[in-house]
């Protein structure tokens, strides 16, 4: 299928060839007729991407401060890969789709097959979408209509703010496609709207519908206008939907608001607020987000928990709603409000002259003959046939382009299949790393004989199960950490491993970084007890973030800090026997990213791991300290490490976590058969450790392991 995309290194808008995505739990499978191009959204990002890397440092000063700290903490290599990386990451445009249900996810029951749908979808030929991320299209409205929705939502949500009662009257800011939108809704409303904006045109098609729209120049006054229209009082409401980065919009709406008015954000402008603006009239002001309620929660968008209706009346589901029954009822005009419509191929009737656009909204017209079921792009065309070790990667996040195919590639490895969720990651990932196809369907991995062994990088809930399949297809197997998030998952593994011949290791890298492998060579290899404390700046993650969800995720502690537990086995050079974990603070649950986990070893070993997440981003991230017979090693952030009571006093060079090398040994087990490259009792010591530390923190007690 095709869909558009902007890359942010060149500045170039592609209508990319991708591969059909799976429909998912609690999503529909959407087949697109037309999307809407928001102007205003989609010339700012794609001036980003054609912005040099100046120009784009100094749009987001807050990401330049990240990256200071990050070369400070980890060096200036991995920062300028890490930069880089994120550069040569593609962006889907677009946000406002209309089209058909081709399929409905498990726990969907409000939609079918052949229905209507708006969405929040990209644009692209088949989109997946949540449930609650779409409406149905209501009949006699099209679908060109149908496609503002999106942004309708986001007029009407600024409005709800405003909080407007019949005959007030309310200032609308520019009158671009979301102002235009928006006051309309507010006449419907029963208010009396003035409308500014520079552009005459879009002046006067508000002035068709009604509103006393102003085209603003240098002659003109727009607070004494409005103070003019309103007999000296001021508005009741400003509603700003501007762009811009002048600070004098705001200064405006306040200067024009009456006393105890209300000011409402939807568009970006500069924000330095006077307090004097704002203290004599005892001004309110609040930024809109988006849709409405239900906007960037996770267990709202992607899990399909809806808020309740009587204590949440309007949701961002519920505001589509509204929109279309205002446009199937006539209440809103849309079709005015369309420039041109542009076939898909013809994007570039829009994206090339995005800067001079004139018009108001594009639509963009979708071919009916568009292939439904590719689920795999061929990318480069490539023999695998009788080579051995060809692998298949099963996710295409950011760990994996960061970090493991970067390796993979310095390794000279052969990787036929790389599957993503929505086939764009992987689509542009293969073509930058020379993988023959991109897929959204893993099973196409596993099912092809060529392919030896399977790298699995998805999110943590689905490693186990996709672990269990791809040993039952007799395919060797890579999976990043952790193993499993529950027993009844580990158990699951366990009995597929034994049953099958397939070689299973899991991505505890630390044991391998040169630093590690030193220390233990110097450690010798006898089994004398050893105190190991190995400390994780493990840095803030919000708790909304996948990782902390227990059900997603498994939370931090299963989830990272099982890599201080393999670490600490492998120094130990023994199993794990009993865990206790206590947890910062008074009040938590199961879930925590700060807490310290005391391991007992069977050899009579101890390692504590200090977690946690609320230290400064300029220290080190990581740091092991070993004590063993009146020596002592510090190895501070895998860059450094200092020996005392050692003939070595330690070594020092370019940060290395032993990603090289776990990835360089597990290749060559797979092509020529040999040993794992981490014996599988100790994966599975570990992966019952580190949850036996989360069931520590229930009790209080120690867990036996």
């Amino acid at each position: 299928m095709k869909q558009i995309i902007q890359d942010l290194k060149s500045g170039e808008t592609i209508l990319e060839e991708v591969p059909v995505p799976q429909v998912r739990a609690g999503h529909i499978l959407v087949r697109t007729h037309c999307s809407l191009v928001s102007l205003g959204t989609e010339r700012m990002l794609v001036n980003f991407g054609k912005a040099n890397y100046l120009s784009k440092a100094r749009q987001q000063p807050e990401k330049v401060k990240q990256v200071l700290q990050k070369v400070k903490s980890d060096g200036l290599r991995p920062t300028v890969e890490t930069v880089m990386r994120k550069l040569n990451d593609p962006l889907p445009l677009g946000y406002c789709n209309a089209g058909e249900v081709i399929a409905v996810g498990k726990g969907v029951a409000e939609f079918k097959v052949g229905d209507r749908v708006i969405s929040n979808g990209h644009h692209a030929e088949v989109v997946c979408i949540p449930k609650n991320l779409a409406a149905k299209i209501p009949d006699g409205v099209s679908y060109e209509e149908a496609s503002f929705t999106v942004i309708g939502a986001i007029a009407l949500q600024g409005m709800r703010l405003i909080n407007p009662t019949f005959g007030e009257t309310v200032v609308v800011t520019g009158l671009g496609l979301i102002g235009l939108i928006a006051a309309q809704l507010l006449m419907a409303n029963g208010c009396e709207v003035i409308g500014l904006d520079f552009d005459a045109a879009k002046v006067d098609l508000a002035k068709q519908w009604g509103v006393h729209a102003l085209k603003v120049s240098d002659s003109t006054d727009p607070v004494a206008t409005v103070m003019d229209l309103t007999g000296g009082v001021g508005a009741d409401g400003v509603l700003i939907t501007a762009s811009t980065k002048s600070n004098e919009v705001i200064s405006q709406a306040a200067q024009m608001s009456r006393k105890r008015g209300r000011i409402v954000l939807v568009g970006v402008i500069g924000l330095d607020i006077q307090r004097s603006d704002f203290y004599e009239k005892e001004l309110s002001f609040q930024v809109s987000c988006s849709y409405g309620p239900g906007r960037y929660d996770e267990d709202y968008e992607t899990k399909g928990n809806d808020y309740p209706l009587p204590y949440i009346r309007w949701t961002e589901k519920r505001n589509f709603e509204a929109i279309l029954n205002a446009v199937s009822q006539k209440r809103l005009n849309m079709r005015d409000l369309i420039s041109e419509e542009i076939p898909l191929e013809d994007y570039g009737k829009v994206y090339n002259n995005i800067d001079t656009a004139k018009g108001i909204a594009y639509v963009l017209k979708y071919p009916a003959t568009a292939t439904l079921e590719q689920t795999n792009v061929v990318v480069t065309e490539k023999n695998f046939q009788g080579k051995k070790g060809v692998l298949g990667i099963i996710g295409a996040g950011n760990f994996t382009k960061a970090i493991i195919l970067p390796m993979l590639k310095k390794l000279n490895a052969d990787t036929k299949y790389i599957a993503s969720a929505r086939g764009l990651s992987g689509t542009t990932t293969a073509k930058k790393y020379g993988i023959a196809n991109s897929t959204t369907n893993y099973k196409d991995i596993l099912a092809d004989n060529d392919v030896g062994a399977v790298m699995i990088t998805t999110r943590h809930n689905q490693h186990a199960s996709q672990v269990v399949e791809a040993l039952e297809a007799g395919k060797h197997v890579f999976v990043e950490k952790p193993l499993a998030i529950t027993r009844s998952e580990l158990s699951q593994v366990m009995a597929a491993y034994k049953a099958n011949d397939g070689m299973l290791t899991v991505g505890f890298n630390r044991r391998f970084s040169p630093f590690i492998q030193d220390a233990k060579k110097q450690l010798g290899e006898g089994n004398t007890p050893i105190n190991v404390i190995a400390t994780m700046n493990a840095g803030f993650i919000p708790p909304e973030h996948w990782v902390q969800d227990m059900e997603t995720g498994g939370g931090r502690i299963i989830g990272e800090a099982c890599h201080l537990i393999d670490l600490i086995t492998f120094l130990t050079g023994s199993l794990v026997e009993s865990v206790v974990c206590n947890a910062f603070g008074t009040d938590f649950e199961e879930n925590t990213d700060n807490a310290s986990i005391l391991l007992r070893y069977r050899n009579g070993s101890q390692g504590v791991i200090n977690y946690f997440s609320n230290g400064s981003k300029a220290y080190s991230k990581e740091r092991v300290e070993v004590y063993s017979q009146n020596r002592t090693m510090v190895i501070d952030n895998f860059r450094q490490s200092k020996y005392y009571g050692f003939k070595s006093s330690g070594m020092k060079k370019s940060q290395d976590k032993g990603h090289h090398e776990q990835f360089k040994r597990f290749l060559e087990s797979v092509k020529t058969g040999g040993t794992p490259t981490i014996p599988f009792e100790e994966i599975v010591n570990t992966t019952e450790a580190s949850i036996a530390a989360v069931e520590s923190l229930k009790t209080g007690a120690w867990v036996r392991v």
